[in-house]
């Protein structure tokens, strides 16, 4: 439990009575406008004094002024009522009023003259309001939390790392050619006079780009960590407000602030938030945007020179940023940052998994070999997914039963286990996934089958994980496209054949098929029209990434294209049909084997294929069996 601090409390207190003292103070003057005052003549107070009316009095002198206040109230005042007379000052006249108290009997109360003193009247005067001027403002600045900024809405809100951080390159697995991208700027933050000799000049900012999830902040903050440097941190939408200018004031506060502790670095986060390109877009620019991008720019590489200061920028967007921000001399530098391979995601897993408890089953290696596509964030989700369900399982240790889950929670989503499914539905989706892995199986250029399911997952009422057999780069053959086209098809053939009724589960698979068949006409040149490329991806900057596509051609070369695709889709369908009836027993064989044990893996899959049966599960029905045998000899015995 979080203690309270001692002083927090005694500063609540303080101003809890600051706040009781004004309130007590706003009242006495309340109270004090409210009085009725009638002011009298010396003439007036002495007849008033000599019929008995006076019910008390209190006379002030003062001297300088040469007169005596009195102040009172007549017995038939209110509380709320009194009256002031100025009378001379004199010892007669103050005799004379004395004399009226002793014969009618009234209070008399007599006060010091308070003389000309300026601190006494300062005290009086000036004191109160003033205390009550520091009360309101201090309760003004408790109230907005001490952080009013309406003076100070120009100044930069990056923040600053002092000592760099404590993230190293040791802390960031993988990453090897973009780490040694960046291990230039680490030496010329430590010793810049290595590269001065020589006329070198380091790269004024480094742009890391790459997709979400792969490492570049991390990547950013190593680079601070290890350089031992002031690191500046900020995110590109941090710049951006409602009125015009303040961008660009926040951008020089940022660089102005940075001057003073170079050398040192600065990071912008997302800077596409600020960096997109200018005068684009429906409607016109962004003014503030584009101010604090031209800000941006000529802090960068303007008439000015901050030296020592270099930029490390991230986005997942460069196709969006504006030219002059990617030119020589600003950003000189880009750093791809992909996803990770095998070996990387063995680094990554190795990482997230020092604080976790693995259960000795459990292989870090063939783990890195089926996640490919996954990034550092996907891993240490799919770590901590499968670290959470083996709390929930009250497990000690983490299982590779956890791991897959893990695996098909962070793909797919959670298994619906309580949804209710029908024979025909059950039978129909084990059909179709079969579809698909038979495909798998039996195609040359396909993907390897890893796991088949039937468990609902999502919208998805199964799936087949199929990977490469070999993890490349980029890069696919025509008849690996094919290949894959084929594959998806699989399940509507399989629907088709064996069930004798089609469904809408093979939508999803259409449309992935035919949008590689589309791109193999018009991107890829891999049809009957030739090596052309007929569409490109060109999203609008403000309408989004593809929105829509350059279509440089007539109306006659899209119908040819719509040929061609039906082409390709129409072959691959007639090739997993031709598949499919070949192997129709095998497809029943995978398909009453998940109707029975719901998900099946590669090994069991394998074995399927080469003995037919699943040796496992025929083990363990001749063990219930044979334990089934003893107990019944055993009740036999105990009867004889």
């Amino acid at each position: 439990m979080k203690k309270n601090n001692p002083n927090n409390t005694i500063k609540s207190l303080a101003m809890y009575g600051l706040l009781l003292i004004v309130m007590l103070g706003a009242v006495y003057y309340y109270s004090i406008s409210r009085y009725e005052t009638h002011e009298f003549s010396y003439d007036e107070l002495l007849e008033k004094a000599q019929e008995g009316e006076v019910d008390k009095i209190k006379i002030t002198p003062k001297a300088a002024s040469g007169i005596y206040e009195v102040e009172g109230n007549l017995k038939d005042y209110k509380k709320t009522e009194k009256f002031v007379a100025e009378v001379p000052y004199s010892e007669v006249v103050l005799g004379k009023i004395l004399s009226y108290a002793d014969s009618t009997e009234f209070k008399v109360e007599t006060v010091k003259d308070p003389g000309n003193s300026a601190i006494l009247a300062f005290a009086i005067n000036v004191l109160p309001i003033g205390i009550l001027v520091i009360a309101t403002v201090y309760l003004f600045s408790k109230i907005t939390g001490g952080n009013n900024k309406s003076m100070d809405f120009g100044r930069s809100t990056a923040k600053l790392n002092a000592d760099g951080g404590k993230v190293k390159f040791s802390d960031v697995a993988g990453l090897k050619e973009e780490k040694e991208e960046v291990e230039e700027l680490i030496d010329f933050l430590k010793n810049p006079k290595k590269f001065q000799k020589l006329g070198a000049r380091i790269p004024k900012g480094v742009l890391l780009v790459g997709p979400p999830g792969t490492g570049k902040t991390l990547l950013a903050k190593a680079v601070a960590g290890e350089a031992n440097v002031p690191f500046y941190y900020i995110s590109g939408s941090d710049f951006v407000e409602l009125f015009v200018g303040v961008g660009a004031s926040r951008v020089r506060d940022m660089f102005k602030e940075a001057k003073h502790n170079a050398p040192c670095l600065i990071f912008i986060d997302e800077i596409d938030a600020v960096g997109r390109q200018r005068g684009t877009g429906i409607g016109g620019g962004h003014d503030e945007r584009e101010q604090t991008l031209n800000q941006l720019l000529t802090e960068m590489d303007g008439f000015g020179a901050n030296e020592g200061i270099i930029i490390i920028a991230a986005t997942n967007r460069p196709d969006v940023l504006d030219p002059a921000l990617l030119r020589p001399g600003r950003f000189d530098r880009q750093v791809t940052v992909n996803y990770p391979d095998s070996d990387e995601r063995e680094e990554i897993l190795k990482v997230h998994a020092k604080n976790k408890k693995f259960d000795k089953t459990v292989n870090i290696r063939n783990l890195s070999k089926r996640t490919p596509g996954f990034s550092g964030a996907d891993l240490e989700n799919l770590l901590n997914e499968a670290a959470l369900l083996a709390v929930r399982r009250n497990k000690a240790a983490i299982t590779m039963d956890e791991i897959d889950e893990a695996t098909d929670r962070v793909l797919m989503g959670p298994a619906k286990v309580n949804r209710k499914i029908t024979e025909k539905e059950k039978r129909l989706v084990s059909l179709h996934e079969a579809g698909h892995a038979v495909i798998g199986l039996k195609l040359q250029d396909a993907q390897e089958v890893h796991k088949i399911t039937i468990i609902p997952r999502g919208v998805a009422g199964g799936y087949t994980m199929m990977l490469p057999k070999e993890e490349h780069m980029n890069l696919a053959t025509k008849k690996e496209l094919l290949a894959q086209i084929t594959g998806l098809l699989g399940g509507r053939v399989s629907e088709e054949l064996l069930f004798g009724e089609i469904s809408t589960g093979a939508s999803d698979d259409f449309s992935r098929a035919t949008k590689i068949a589309r791109a193999m006409v018009t991107e890829y040149g891999m049809s009957d029209l030739g090596p052309v490329q007929l569409e490109s991806k060109q999203g609008s900057v403000f309408l989004g990434r593809d929105y829509d596509k350059a279509k440089n051609f007539s109306d006659q070369v899209a119908l040819e294209i719509d040929t061609e695709v039906r082409k390709i889709v129409e072959a691959c369908y007639k090739d997993a049909t031709k598949i499919i009836k070949e192997n129709k027993d095998l497809v029943t064989l995978i398909s009453d084997t998940l109707m029975e044990h719901e998900t099946i893996t590669k090994e069991e899959i394998d074995e399927l294929v080469t003995t037919g049966k699943l040796s496992k599960y025929e083990d363990n029905t001749i063990k219930e069996e044979k334990e089934t045998e003893n107990n019944k000899q055993e009740i036999n015995e105990d009867k004889e």
